[in-house]
């Protein structure tokens, strides 16, 4: 179900963005990417109400005042939804809508609903509908309290109490169902991993910030035709394709889902399974959208996403993809021990992929001489 328009998923909604600056550095960055992301959920974005705070109201995470300003740019621009560039509390959301009499979606829906929407693969689907499903559950309240407030009388006795829980234990019982389906395909990639491990084929998974450019350097080293686009999360399907590369022999790359800042935990959980391939991966290449000038924040929100699916340990490679928007030749840079630290390419170009490659046949040098990665994670400066 797409919250934007579940009438029709080609026609824009008309929406009025709200983002709240609690003085973070990079808030006209975040205020960006929020509506790249409303507008490739379908939105069509009328006005956007910017409010300062020092912290979230209780009530409202906006306060009372700016709650009335919102009211009458929305009835001004007709707007027909309200989206909130920062996740709301069920009760939250709940009195914005009392107030504002419109749907109001907040950062965690929206990602999810795009998400909803770039799912191709069964897999893909099942995990989308699981992260939708625990997220709703936590607002069942809010769907019932108009029933809920209707106590006594006949034929009124308690419904909105009898239908939460009924809606409860149906969901329930889907998300056991969902999980059940995703474990039996984690069992099938772990089947084909350990294949890939006898063989030993080297194993390297692309990892980076959503809109990177990962998609298309995978189509650049693999001569594979995957979907990229210049939108956040174009793919979301791990895809896995086998390579030979000089000096490292037969080598299986997968590109994996984009990350971003304020990813749903909900979406992590449900898909570690698919992320499963960046955790045992041999190798990680991080690529970075180098003309980006949030690179470097960028990098430290996929660090933290690597750290939390357990993925912090495995070596990478920091590769800064898209050089040619700043006048860059492609290189490899390597420190005082000849040890490689980063390569530069530009992917739309297929430039700089001896570079990539070269590195790649290092690292497997190294391992198989020493069981030890030529290159740890590495940083941003």
């Amino acid at each position: 179900m797409n919250p934007l328009n579940n009438a029709n998923l080609n026609s824009a909604v008309r929406a009025l963005v709200v983002s709240v600056d609690f003085g973070e550095p990079d808030f006209d960055a975040r205020c960006e990417e929020f509506e790249m992301l409303a507008r490739g959920a379908g939105a069509d974005i009328v006005d956007t109400i910017v409010a300062r705070r020092a912290r979230p109201d209780a009530a409202y995470f906006i306060g009372s005042g700016k709650v009335e300003e919102i009211a009458l740019a929305a009835a001004a621009h007709n707007a027909e939804l309200i989206l909130v560039d920062h996740a709301l509390s069920p009760a939250q959301q709940r009195n914005l809508e009392r107030v504002l009499k419109l749907r109001v979606v907040d950062r965690v829906t929206l990602i999810l609903d795009i998400f909803a929407l770039r799912a191709r693969s069964h897999e893909g689907k099942v995990q989308v509908e699981l992260a939708q499903l625990q997220h709703l559950v936590t607002r069942l309240t809010r769907m019932w309290s108009h029933l809920e407030r209707q106590r006594g009388g006949i034929g009124m006795r308690g419904p909105g109490e009898s239908q939460l829980e009924m809606d409860r234990r149906m969901i329930g019982d889907k998300v056991r169902l969902l999980r059940e389906r995703l474990a039996k395909l984690e069992r099938q990639r772990q089947t084909q991993r350990r294949a890939r491990s006898r063989g030993g084929v080297l194993s390297v998974s692309l990892v980076g910030y959503t809109n990177a450019g990962k998609s298309t350097l995978f189509n650049a080293l693999t001569n594979s035709d995957a979907y990229a686009a210049d939108q956040l999360f174009a793919t979301l399907d791990t895809t896995t394709r086998k390579v030979w590369v000089e000096g490292a022999g037969s080598v299986t790359v997968s590109d994996t889902v984009g990350f971003i800042r304020d990813l749903p935990h909900t979406l992590v959980a449900a898909f570690r399974a698919t992320l499963e391939e960046t955790v045992h991966a041999d190798l990680l290449l991080h690529v970075v959208d180098a003309a980006s000038p949030q690179r470097d924040e960028q990098i430290a929100e996929v660090d933290k996403v690597l750290q939390e699916i357990g993925a912090a340990e495995v070596p990478r490679l920091l590769v800064f993809n898209k050089s040619d928007k700043l006048g860059l030749a492609p290189q490899v840079q390597r420190d005082a021990h000849g040890t490689i630290t980063r390569v530069f390419v530009s992917a739309i170009e297929r430039a700089g992929l001896d570079g990539l490659r070269e590195a790649i046949a290092d690292f497997s040098r190294n391992k198989a001489d020493n069981d030890a990665p030529a290159f740890q994670t590495v940083q941003s400066e």
